[in-house]
């Protein structure tokens, strides 16, 4: 796998008032407990490399594919991923999505409730709401919140087994005293080198080399201002 690294200053930490890190823990540790490296099937439908999309150019569709070479793989800053961010599972639980996966089930392999089920497994996750601010990130679970300051810890190129790749860019936690808050951050969002991200799927955890292994949990990010509607018109665009 390819890695690269890029140099930043170390920053401090500033842990929130108010949050149990033994209970912010369980929370953000618990996105990664689904999937085993010989478990995922990499036809799926979601990440990096496996949404079916169309674009205009060739070449950028490719890319969102997951097929590129090593050499347009460029580095990243988090300000990629700026912003204020809630995650889409609430909208798959309320049923707002639904609309989403009976579309898919008109071309796909799968019947909508089937697609529901297997985006449920992806989507998953307590942190309802992520803002990032220059190089912190502060995660919102069930009204506590954690922050912490993230440096580029370089990218992964993951091989799928249908052929495609994804690559990951990933961040580690800089500073002491936040052992609720995980080691590592992990964005995926189909793009290979900088850009604006309009969404973005998110793994975190402690060990950096286990967490580019789960395929099946991915919570999904789209910008908060969005309503349920818009994402959907979002994601049928796609």
């Amino acid at each position: 796998m390819g890695v690269s690294k890029m140099v930043e200053s170390k920053m401090k930490v500033s842990p929130l008032k108010g949050m149990s890190a033994l209970a912010f823990s369980t929370l953000l540790l618990a996105s990664a407990h689904y999937a085993s490296a010989d478990e995922h099937d990499h036809d799926h439908d979601h990440d990096h490399a496996h949404h079916d999309h169309d674009h205009d150019h060739d070449h950028d569709s490719d890319i969102y594919s997951g097929y590129f070479e090593d050499e347009q793989i460029k580095d990243r800053s988090l300000s990629d991923w700026a912003g204020d961010w809630q995650s889409v599972y609430p909208y798959l639980q309320d049923g707002t999505l639904d609309e989403v996966f009976a579309d898919k089930a008109e071309s796909g392999d799968k019947t909508a409730e089937e697609y529901k089920a297997y985006y449920e497994i992806g989507y998953e996750t307590d942190v309802e709401r992520i803002v990032i601010n220059g190089s912190n990130v502060t995660f919102f679970a069930n009204g506590e919140e954690m922050s912490g300051d993230y440096q580029y810890d370089g990218y992964e190129i993951l091989n799928y087994e249908a052929g495609n790749r994804g690559v990951r860019f990933i961040y580690e936690l800089e500073g002491e005293g936040a052992d609720a808050l995980p080691q590592y951050i992990q964005f995926s969002d189909h793009s290979i080198s900088p850009t604006d991200a309009d969404h973005y799927h998110l793994y975190w955890g402690d060990d950096r080399e286990a967490l580019l292994k789960e395929v099946t949990n991915w919570p999904t990010y789209y910008a908060s201002e969005l309503s349920g509607e818009e994402i959907v018109e979002e994601m049928l665009a796609h």
